[in-house]
């Protein structure tokens, strides 16, 4: 009997028959600041694990370590800075020999703030991805960012900083991710399935965690947000074998692998298509209703009520917390249509539609993904981390409250202002802080628009200037009257009044 190694196989020749598509490697940037010769920008590829820091910068010293330079081990020696306020230390770090996520694992345990993985081929920036083994428990504690520089910039920089050159780099994703206006469109490509190891006990958690303030963006208007899920399908000479039919719906067109990798007992991987149907159809109908959220209540409370370990994951269980919820089992019914129908199922066939990679997104092929304005996420499925993502996507100025609270990034307008104009006699300036920084913009006070550079100047203008410091005119009280110059009318009449005062 064929096993889980022929169903990979399978896998993979499904997706290589589908329609081609591509993959896009996300990147970011580092600007070498020092030394003079390296000076500039350079692109390099976001890793699939740890923290990058969306919408914001990173700026260290770069470390290539005499030992270990693979990180394959851990390091003998700290690259935690030992002074306060000392810049960071990066850690250069060769490619080969390990998983990706070990390096960054026995870095950060050394106390890098962020490792620059050299390529040991001449190429196109590649995804560090992190792997499937379970056995790699750190997975879900990298927190610093990682990234992948080309051979000719990693070699450039070694040899620099071999000749003991002062080697500052600049990691910046502040434009990694598109922010063209005041509402984020973010995907979540996730799974049904809670038997997969680390990566499926990450997502959960990430839902657990994330879910108040999904629901609560999603509520205001600030963003639009869509789950799908990847399902493959097997090549037509297959589809009458017992594997496809044990890991598939609609007569082999809808497919996903068996939760255990073991035919022989648990779920099969139909059931798991089954389930990520009735999830998207939740989606469906809650979004039809008006209340896209509840999707958030449904994934969390299915994972709680009716997980695979305690053999619950079961259409009866979906359906009891599909009822608790309000929803119209009616309706998800129906959506949900007839796997074993031998046609295609418009709601499945849509999902793999849309992993088909458009514009500057490639296809989705790794679960876990977040896709914000169209483009993948990389790094861990991190609260903090996700929502910065999601900030950044934001054009400045219009981010909601909770992008600009303490957690999420600093206020640079509580200290000095931030450089930008400001009244101190009446606490007025014209710093405003966003996501990616302040902007200096002159404010609106008490419904009043002040106009100027928002630098060295801002005027109170139009229909009750006067109501502001009294426009900038001169005032005078004598026995308890008091004439002002200021007018509220257009400027050019604000002289003449003053001439009909005195």
């Amino acid at each position: 009997m064929m096993g889980p190694a022929w169903w990979a196989v399978l896998v993979l020749l499904a997706m290589a028959d589908a329609v081609a598509g591509r993959f896009v490697v996300e990147k970011n940037s580092v600007q070498v600041t020092s030394p003079e010769s390296l000076k500039g920008k350079y692109e390099c590829a976001i890793g699939n694990f740890g923290l990058p820091q969306y919408g914001g910068t990173l700026q260290g010293w770069v470390v290539y370590p005499k030992d270990n330079r693979q990180a394959c081990k851990e390091f003998d020696v700290s690259f935690k800075g030992h002074k306060s306020g000392a810049r960071p230390n990066f850690v250069l770090i060769d490619r080969g020999e390990c998983f990706f996520t070990t390096k960054a694992w026995n870095a950060q345990l050394a106390g890098a703030a962020a490792i620059l993985v050299v390529d040991s081929k001449d190429e196109p920036l590649i995804t560090m991805d992190n792997p499937e083994d379970t056995g790699t428990k750190h997975l879900e504690n990298i927190t610093i960012p990682s990234v992948l520089i080309t051979k000719k910039l990693g070699e450039d920089l070694k040899k620099s900083a071999e000749n003991g050159d002062m080697v500052s780099v600049l990691l910046d994703w502040r434009e990694s991710l598109p922010h063209p206006d005041e509402r984020v469109e973010y995907e979540f490509w996730t799974n049904s399935n809670d038997e997969c190891g680390p990566k499926c006990d990450m997502q959960m958690d990430f839902v657990k965690s994330f879910r108040g303030t999904a629901q609560v963006l999603e509520q205001k208007g600030y963003t639009q947000f869509t789950p799908h899920y990847i399902t493959w399908y097997c090549p037509e000479a297959f589809t009458v074998s017992k594997q496809c039919k044990s890991q598939c719906i609609n007569h082999g067109r809808y497919c996903a692998p068996d939760p255990e990798q073991d035919f022989s007992k648990g779920y099969d991987g139909k059931d798991v298509v089954v389930q990520n149907l009735h999830q998207v159809c939740v989606f469906k109908v809650a979004n039809d209703t008006g209340k896209p959220w509840l999707w958030w209540d449904y994934v969390h409370d299915f994972a709680i009520r009716c997980p695979m370990k305690e053999k619950k994951y079961t259409h009866e269980c979906a359906s009891h917390v599909i009822k608790s919820l309000g929803l119209d089992m009616d309706k998800i019914n129906k959506c949900v249509g007839d796997p074993e129908a031998d046609e295609e199922n418009p709601i499945l066939k849509a999902e793999q539609d849309a992993q088909i990679g458009h514009g500057k997104r490639g296809d989705v092929t790794i679960l876990p993904t977040l896709v914000v304005n169209n483009r993948q996420y990389r790094g861990k499925l991190d609260k903090g981390a996700v929502l910065k993502a999601i900030c950044s996507g934001f054009e400045e100025t219009t981010e909601p409250a909770i992008c600009l609270s303490e957690d999420v990034q600093t206020n640079e307008c509580l200290e000095n202002h931030g450089g930008c104009w400001v009244d101190k006699a009446n606490n007025v300036t014209a710093c405003k802080d966003t996501f990616r920084g302040r902007v200096c913009e002159c404010p609106i006070v008490k419904g009043v628009k002040f106009v100027g550079d928002g630098y060295t100047n801002c005027e109170a203008s139009g229909v009750g200037r006067c109501e502001i410091n009294n426009g900038g005119c001169w005032k005078e009280t004598k026995n308890g009257k008091t004439i002002s110059a200021c007018s509220n009318l257009k400027v050019a009449n604000v002289h003449k009044v003053s001439r009909a005062m005195v």
